[in-house]
């Protein structure tokens, strides 16, 4: 992976504020493990509304995983008073998403001024540890935060 500088010193603690602020993250019990610039690794348990009549995690559950995990890769690397908008992403799922949780893993490929370029891996558990479910390719838009929105920022 590329090293990338972020642009807010505070980034850290910004990625997990934005991420606690958007009520779809928390509805898929998602959680922020790690954050470094260009980085976060997410994880999310199992539930019984996660997941398909054959026990493995929807397709659904796992992609909106993979869209948060990129995005908030994006999110590392901005100024304090910009955001994030998923404009397309690309979404592959290898194998069943399985075991007790899923870890996401967004990293940032590339890096514009507004576009920032994300590939994002999905791992399920099996027997022998880790197993890759799903790969995804995703651009973000990077956009100036209303008024309204920073002003919750402090």
């Amino acid at each position: 992976m590329t090293a990338f500088e972020p642009l807010n010193p505070d980034y850290d603690a910004e990625v997990r504020r934005r991420f606690a602020q958007q009520p779809y993250n928390l509805s898929l019990g998602a959680q922020v493990d790690k954050v470094s610039p260009g980085r976060v690794e997410l994880v999310m348990p199992a539930r019984d509304d996660l997941v398909q009549h054959n026990g493995y995690f929807h397709g659904g559950a796992i992609a909106g995983l993979a869209d948060i995990a990129g995005g908030f890769a994006g999110w590392s690397l901005i100024a304090a008073d910009q955001g994030m908008l998923t404009v397309e992403y690309k979404l592959n799922i290898v194998a069943p998403g399985q075991g007790a949780q899923l870890r996401a893993i967004g990293e940032v490929v590339s890096r514009g001024r507004s576009i920032i370029v994300t590939r994002i891996d999905v791992y399920g558990q099996g027997e022998g540890g880790d197993v890759l479910c799903t790969t995804a390719l995703q651009t973000l838009k990077v956009m100036r935060l209303p008024p309204e929105l920073l002003a919750g920022a402090a």
